[in-house]
């Protein structure tokens, strides 16, 4: 007799030993403040008196539960069809949080080499979630956990749905090709207060990690309407991401390193092609690097063994188009060119070219007679993206 799929489930979420009165500003030392403020100039932690402090803070109490439950259930190999489509609920003092394929999710994170007690600590209640100023036009709420690794972002159902529904693909795209330039998606969760209307959010490694050197943040489309920012005034703490018009002039100087990476962007925008998907954006952030950091190229350590899992023969590396990983955080996001770090990721992967997507493009050919836009089909999305990188590297 075939075992039943799991489906729904509803548990009694444990409790962190230290909740979110722990991590109040009121709590914490004056050195830890000193500490941590240089490397969040412009970010604003959500304390007591934001007016997202109490959803953020059974955001931080829902996860630890949540991870607690992939530390006590490991994953025991490569995710199951049940595995994607689990979905958990712990019912904790007045919300309930969801985990939307959290084996499959747990497994992922597991490939990537990061540790679930560090992934627990970093968005538990261990200290305030970070809020930054965002330039995109969406709804969604954007937050940094405190210590910067880990992005979070409220997304709508359809949205959720529609990263549920690739998630197979995605983690069989990044094992086939482990050092892409997706950004890793490394969890996808639901928060219901009182018994009101859920609110969905995902998880995912910062692109920008570590922050502290970072000099200027783009998000690149490749097309020109709505693609400006007005940048901040000298002096601001303000950290804003750029867009495409603001990066007219300049040049992304890889050296050796760019022949991989336009490879990658034509393999990962190719792979999102076949999903139907655009809308997608190429984050970018420069840090200059000091005199004794260049050219250390020769002596970079082919890493992938230990941070991510894959094919390990010599014809199957060329196949997946690898490189030599520097020896830093995040270095899968990484690229060191002769002068400067960059750090560069493909997010927002849920946007599907759809009826709706098809109209709005109908309209901007008609508002924009000319002009490039961001709703073009797949194809002409990815091949446009391609061709902004290939002509703003060297």
């Amino acid at each position: 007799m075939a075992a039943p799929s799991p489906g729904p489930r509803e548990v009694l979420a444990p409790s962190p030993e230290a909740g979110c009165r722990a991590v109040t500003s009121s709590r914490r030392g004056l050195l830890w403040r000193l500490r941590d403020k240089q490397s969040r100039l412009g970010l604003f932690e959500i304390s007591p008196g934001h007016e997202l402090h109490g959803m953020t803070c059974m955001m931080q109490a829902g996860l630890w539960a949540a991870t607690q439950v992939s530390m006590d259930h490991p994953p025991t190999g490569p995710p199951s069809q049940d595995d994607f489509s689990e979905v958990l609920t712990q019912v904790h003092e007045g919300f309930e949080l969801g985990t939307l394929a959290g084996p499959a999710f747990a497994w992922l994170r597991r490939s990537l080499g990061l540790a679930e007690d560090d992934y627990q600590a970093a968005l538990g209640p261990g200290g305030p979630y970070l809020q930054f100023l965002s330039t995109s036009k969406s709804k969604a709420s954007f937050f940094l956990s405190h210590d910067q690794r880990f992005f979070l972002k409220t997304q709508g159902r359809r949205e959720v749905q529609t990263l549920l529904a690739h998630l197979p693909r995605y983690v069989q795209h990044l094992q086939r090709h482990p050092h892409s330039l997706l950004a890793r998606l490394l969890g996808v969760h639901s928060l219901r207060v009182d018994r009101g209307k859920k609110t969905y959010f995902i998880v995912m490694q910062s692109v920008f990690y570590p922050a502290g050197r970072i000099s200027e943040r783009y998000d690149i489309k490749g097309c020109e309407v709505s693609r400006w920012v007005d940048p901040a005034p000298e002096g601001s703490p303000i950290v804003l991401v750029l867009k495409d018009l603001n990066f007219q002039g300049k040049t992304i100087k890889l050296g050796p390193q760019r022949n991989w990476f336009l490879r990658q962007m034509e393999l990962d925008t190719t792979f999102l092609r076949e999903l139907n998907v655009l809308d997608y954006s190429l984050l970018m952030a420069f840090q200059c690097l000091h005199e004794d950091e260049r050219g250390l190229g020769s002596s970079l350590i082919f890493r992938t063994g230990r941070s991510v899992q894959g094919a390990q023969s010599p014809e199957e590396s060329g196949v997946q188009n690898r490189r030599l990983l520097p020896d830093a955080p995040n270095a899968l996001h990484i690229l060191d060119g002769p002068e400067q770090r960059y750090f560069l990721g493909v997010v927002d992967l849920a946007t599907v070219y759809g009826l709706r997507k098809r109209l709005e493009h109908l309209w901007k050919t008609l508002r924009y007679p000319g002009r490039t836009f961001s709703t073009v089909s797949p194809a002409r999305y990815a091949r446009r993206l391609c061709q902004w990188v290939e002509e703003h590297t060297e």
